[in-house]
């Protein structure tokens, strides 16, 4: 007689199960820890890079690129771009060590249904000379479509931070990324615990974000060298404040990446995966 055949279910090796014709087994195995220290402004921080997921908040066209929405508006790219060079060292590192990728990005519906009218308010204030903003799901002048909608050119990140095949991509409707989407969910069944910020802005989406995933119980770490903003320096200085006080701890990925390279040296375990490749 053959040996019954054992499935595995679920979106990840650290929260699944696995079932037979015998029994269906609800014990998660145990996940090999990859532990990295990462000196901050206040502690020095030990954490589990297999249970720890990089977000790397609106690093997009529409954002960063000097021909999109914000860089039309007249937005500092210097500022908005400030990121890619300090991500783009880091990323590989995070990857190499078993970190899993978030990339947590505007995505908003074609019809901006769902955008309250303060959204869409704040976007669309008439500038210095009282021309009407370009709003959300709108065209600016040097037309490459609709901005920040899913699917568009602006909403793609932008092409200095190649998306791996492993990475997760999430859409998000709000300054926060974990309202009206799947991000918290798709996090619980990887098994995180632990999120790392970078991306734009310092002041906005990042700190929306990293503030609502510690009031969801995540242990968080701005790394303050993968922000950036175009809001003065002040406010800047002000989220650090907030975020040692009471949110987490702030770091920097210029001390993480080698912290990363030595862990991975030391503890070869494999990283996790999910089950499926993600194909947003």
């Amino acid at each position: 007689m053959s040996p019954a055949r054992t499935r595995r279910y679920g979106a990840s090796a650290a929260t699944a199960w696995t079932g037979s014709r015998e029994a269906v087994s609800l014990v998660r195995p145990p996940v090999p820890p990859r532990p990295v220290r990462l000196a901050t402004h206040t502690d020095v921080v030990e954490l589990d890079v297999h249970r720890s997921a990089l977000v790397v908040v609106d690093m997009q066209n529409d954002f960063c690129h000097p021909k999109g929405w914000f860089a039309q508006k007249g937005v500092s790219m210097r500022a908005t771009r400030k990121p890619i060079p300090v991500l783009t060292e880091l990323l590989p590192a995070w990857r190499h060590a078993g970190g899993r990728v978030v990339w947590l990005n505007w995505g908003v519906r074609p019809d901006a249904a769902n955008l309250s009218p303060v959204l869409q308010y704040k976007a669309m204030r008439p500038d210095a000379d009282g021309r009407q903003g370009v709003g959300y799901a709108q065209a600016s002048p040097l037309d490459h479509g609709p901005s920040v909608v899913a699917g568009s050119w602006g909403a793609q990140v932008v092409a200095e931070l190649p998306v791996a095949a492993g990475d997760l991509s999430v859409f998000k409707h709000r300054l926060s990324g974990f309202w009206d989407n799947e991000l918290d969910s798709l996090l619980r069944q990887q098994g995180i615990t632990t999120l790392l910020f970078g991306g734009v802005n310092t002041d906005r989406c990042v700190f929306a974000s990293l503030q609502d995933a510690s009031f969801l119980g995540y242990d968080c770490v701005l790394l303050k060298d993968a922000c950036g903003t175009p809001s003065p320096a002040y406010v800047t200085r002000a989220i650090h404040f907030l975020v040692d006080k009471l949110h987490g701890f702030v770091g920097t990925a210029e001390a993480l990446i080698p912290a990363l390279t030595a862990s991975a040296a030391l503890h070869p375990a494999p990283a996790i995966s999910s089950s499926k490749k993600d194909t947003r």
